[in-house]
């Protein structure tokens, strides 16, 4: 009897481990362990033309690096924000730095044209896959955006 019980309870203990909180779906940990290579790129939100890069390029400002986001639908193109910083050497609206910790904290500062107030904005990275990015506001949590990778061709 002493056997059976000991048995039922190593059963029910092992169930109840298997399901603890502690992992999420698939057996994955909570804490994410995301990598700066895996965010940079070319990212489209919803299918909308609205377009993010996170590129490798360092800013002055250690340990941020540059970033552009345009909107195709409003007549912009990527191109536009290089023609622009190649003809003025300043890097206004559509720029931005970025820095990436491995927690999932990403934090965007927006240049503006006219010399206006950098307000750094502060979002968490959720999902961040070869194909999916998702993360929201930090301080509002119901804005949330959800991008696909944009295949390019070389």
């Amino acid at each position: 009897m002493k056997k059976l019980f000991y048995w039922t309870l190593f059963v029910f203990v092992s169930i109840a481990f298997n399901s603890c909180s502690l992992f999420g779906e698939g057996g994955k940990s909570n804490d994410p362990n995301f990598q700066i290579s895996d965010l940079q790129g070319l990212w489209e939100e919803n299918h909308t033309q609205h377009y993010v890069r996170f590129t490798a390029d360092r800013a002055e400002e250690y340990p941020y690096f540059y970033g552009r986001e345009w909107d195709e639908g409003e007549d912009v193109t990527e191109q536009d924000l290089l023609d622009t910083w190649n003809q003025s050497g300043i890097r206004g609206n559509g720029w931005f730095q970025y820095k990436f910790e491995t927690n999932g904290n990403l934090t965007e500062i927006h240049f503006m044209d006219n010399g206006g107030a950098e307000i750094p904005k502060v979002y968490v990275v959720s999902v961040l896959t070869d194909t999916k990015l998702e993360y929201y506001e930090k301080d509002y949590t119901s804005n949330k955006f959800y991008f696909s990778k944009v295949v390019e061709s070389k």
